[in-house]
């Protein structure tokens, strides 16, 4: 079992940036996938980017490739997102979410374990 919680969301300036952290608990945090998904108001929950146990492997939506970075350090138990140039699209609530293995990289539905998110506004 692995519990999450964010922080670092708030209010930023298009252009601006912010780094989301992920921090977990419980000792299997290392044998997990962490994804980062987000949501905005009306919107599906959507898949922003993954990063694999052992920070090989890296998935990002197109829309903020070459603007977002994950990465991890398991001895913090932490998952970082570093959000530059953001844009107001990029408003909602972010998650964070260990992943089982197997099944899509997308797919919430192969996330068993969820933080509670982190607002991200951006204004224009």
């Amino acid at each position: 079992q692995v519990q999450l919680v964010e922080s670092g969301g708030g209010l930023v300036q298009a252009g601006g940036s912010l780094r989301l952290s992920c921090t977990a608990s419980g000792r299997t945090f290392s044998s997990y996938a962490v994804g980062w998904f987000r949501q905005a108001p009306g919107k599906e929950r959507e898949f922003v980017a993954l990063i694999s146990r052992n920070s090989d492997i890296l998935y990002y939506v197109d829309s903020v490739k070459g603007r977002f970075t994950i990465s991890r350090d398991n001895a913090k138990t932490t998952v970082y997102l570093q959000m530059n140039s953001l844009k107001p699209e990029d408003t909602a609530v972010y998650y964070c979410a260990a992943k089982v293995p197997g099944g899509t990289f997308y797919s919430t539905w192969n996330y068993p374990h969820w933080g509670q998110g982190t607002q991200v506004t951006v204004s224009s």
